[in-house]
This record gives structure tokens, C-alpha cells and sequence, in this order.
């Protein structure tokens, strides 16, 4: 074997380059299998009242897993078979009403070929996504997608690489446009998807938030500024919403307003002025069903750190500050 200090940096960096290049020309030749066949794949797994059963061994078989993952997350139930599992009673998950997605880049792949006359006689429909079109699998299923590409990344031309990063893309193009045609949109992506900080910001709604400290400090533009800063206070807010005798939103009030206020020239009564006085009319606000993302959003554009929480009104409901919307996961 040769010793790692026999390969010089730029022979390194022209294999790489070389793997990377032949990938890249396989998935630009999958888009050859965008044809009547694929679209007839899509239209078959749309209208379908079972699940997409993804199945394949070996390199074919981690991407199979993947896919199915990928299916199953963006509104298209489906699961991983395990060929090897499936001879062995895992069958019985398949029903009559399923498709099964078979990959195999030879076609002849003896573990997957080894379920088709089950599956045949369960009444599944059989896609083969295959590098070998005239394969036993091709041969056997009712519809084939080709994956067949040119050559190997691999210098041997035995380990699957770029017939294996082929099938990964056009699996991809699969579920994307399944996606696309049943309008799956972020609120559903977040069903799927409750953990982590990506369910939370498309999940998490300001009323969620508000239910952390459930405060709502409020005064009237004709209190003083000394109610302002008690009412703030007690609330543990650092802003107060300011409203009129119709109890709508006319003005904002935070403890940067009165501290500023205070470096004036005359503070000698400044606490008994009108809260009017130095409120800031007319702010920005959100409603409990938005998204708490959003608030993060325009909260950081306006550089502020609380935000008036209103109903369909404009009457104060709830105040949201930045820290409770982060400390929730939102980011």
C-alpha cells in the first residue's frame, strides 16, 4: 500500500475534483428521466390510499432508507423495508393498497428480487428505480425509472458512487415534486417536524409565548408617567402599552422612554406629566396567532425588545419581550 507521504497535495486534489465532476454529469443526466414514465410515478403515488414502501440492499439500501425519511417528512407516508426482514414476515406490512419503490442499480439484486412474487401477489404496484433498464427488476415491474449513468466515481468502477448519488437526486426529484403538487407548505412541514428549534419556529405561536408570563401592563394616554413606570413594574415588562378612552393601542411606553425622559432639563415633574408625553404612538404589534418567529424578525429589524400583543381591535391582549421568545427555542 502506498504511504500517505507518497501522494502530493495536488494528486489528492484532482481525484477529489475528478469524484465530484463524474457525480455531478450523473445527476445532470437524470434529468433524461424526467419523462412521461416519471410523471406517470407521481400521478400513481399521489392518488394512492396506501403508503410509498421503499426498499434496497446494501448502498441502494441506505439510500432507500433515506428517501423514505424524506417521503414520510414531507407528506407522503412511507417506510423502509429491509428486503432480508421483508422474506422473513415483514411482508405483512404490505398491502394491496401500497406501492413499493424497489431500488437496485443491477436490477439483480437477489434479496430484492426475492419479495417481487409476494408483493405481485399482495396486489402492490412495484416502481423500479434501477441503473440497468432491461434488468429482471425493470422486467418485472410496472413502472421503471433509470438511473443508469456512465461510469463510476469510483477508480476501480466497483464501489457505488455516482450511480448511488443518481438514485439519492432522482429520489429527491420524486418526493420535491410530490410536494409541490400537494401544496405542502411550512405549517404542514411543522407537523412532522414538532422537535428541535425548526418545529418551535414554525409551530410556536405568540399566544404560546404569552402564556409563559400571561401580562398585559396597560395605561391610559391621560395617566402619568409615575403609573407608567409602577404599572411596568409590577408587570416585570419592560414596556407598557399606552391606550385611549376606547381602550385602543395608541402609543408605547418602555423604560428606555423614561429614562430618556429623564435626562431632560427639567425633571423636577416630569413623573406627573401625561404618559402621552413621551410614549411612542402608533408602534409596531402582532396578534396571538402569528408565529413567534415573525416577532423575533421584526423585533430584531426594529431593534426593540417588546412587542404589544393586540386583537382584531387594536386592544391590547398581552405584551411578548424578545427574551421569552428565545428562551421558548425560537431562534
Amino acid at each position: 500500500m502506498t504511504s500517505f507521504s507518497a501522494l502530493d497535495r495536488d494528486s489528492i486534489i484532482q481525484e477529489a475534483r475528478r469524484v465530484l465532476e463524474i457525480e455531478a454529469k450523473a445527476v445532470q443526466q437524470m434529468t433524461a428521466a424526467l419523462n412521461d414514465e416519471f410523471y406517470r410515478v407521481i400521478e400513481l403515488i399521489y392518488n394512492s390510499s396506501g403508503r410509498l414502501i421503499i426498499t434496497g440492499i446494501g448502498k441502494s439500501g441506505h439510500i432507500a432508507n433515506k428517501l423514505a425519511a424524506t417521503f414520510a417528512s414531507t407528506g407522503t407516508p412511507s417506510f423502509f423495508l429491509h428486503p432480508a426482514e421483508g422474506i422473513h414476515g415483514d411482508l405483512g406490512m404490505v398491502t394491496e393498497h401500497d406501492i413499493v419503490l424497489a431500488l437496485s442499480n443491477s436490477g439483480e439484486t437477489k434479496e430484492v428480487l426475492a419479495l417481487l412474487p409476494s408483493i405481485k401477489r399482495i396486489g402492490a404496484k412495484v416502481v423500479a428505480m434501477t441503473g440497468n433498464p432491461k434488468s429482471s427488476l425493470a422486467n418485472f415491474a410496472d413502472y421503471v425509472l433509470s438511473c443508469e449513468v456512465e461510469q463510476e466515481a469510483c477508480p476501480l468502477g466497483l464501489a457505488p458512487t455516482a450511480s448511488s448519488t443518481a438514485s439519492l437526486a432522482l429520489g429527491d426529484a420524486l418526493a420535491m415534486a410530490l410536494l409541490r403538487a400537494r401544496d405542502f407548505r411550512p405549517e404542514d412541514f411543522a407537523i412532522y417536524h414538532p422537535g428541535g428549534s425548526l418545529g418551535r419556529s414554525l409551530l410556536l405561536r405568540i399566544a404560546d409565548v404569552m402564556a409563559v408570563r400571561r401580562q398585559n401592563p396597560v395605561i391610559r394616554e391621560d395617566q402619568t408617567i409615575q403609573e407608567a413606570l409602577f404599572t411596568m413594574t409590577a408587570s416585570k415588562m419592560g414596556a407598557v402599552s399606552v391606550v385611549n378612552h376606547n381602550n385602543k393601542l395608541v402609543g408605547i411606553i418602555t423604560d428606555g422612554d423614561i429614562r430618556r425622559s429623564l435626562e431632560s432639563a427639567d425633571t423636577s415633574n416630569i413623573l406627573y406629566n401625561q404618559a402621552a408625553s413621551v410614549m411612542t404612538k402608533n408602534p409596531k404589534t402582532i396578534t396571538a396567532d402569528q408565529l413567534a418567529a415573525k416577532a423575533v424578525k421584526l423585533m430584531e429589524s426594529l431593534e426593540i425588545k417588546d412587542l404589544p400583543v393586540v386583537d382584531e381591535n387594536q386592544q391590547p391582549i398581552g405584551m411578548v419581550n424578545i427574551q421569552d421568545i428565545l428562551k421558548a427555542g425560537v431562534v
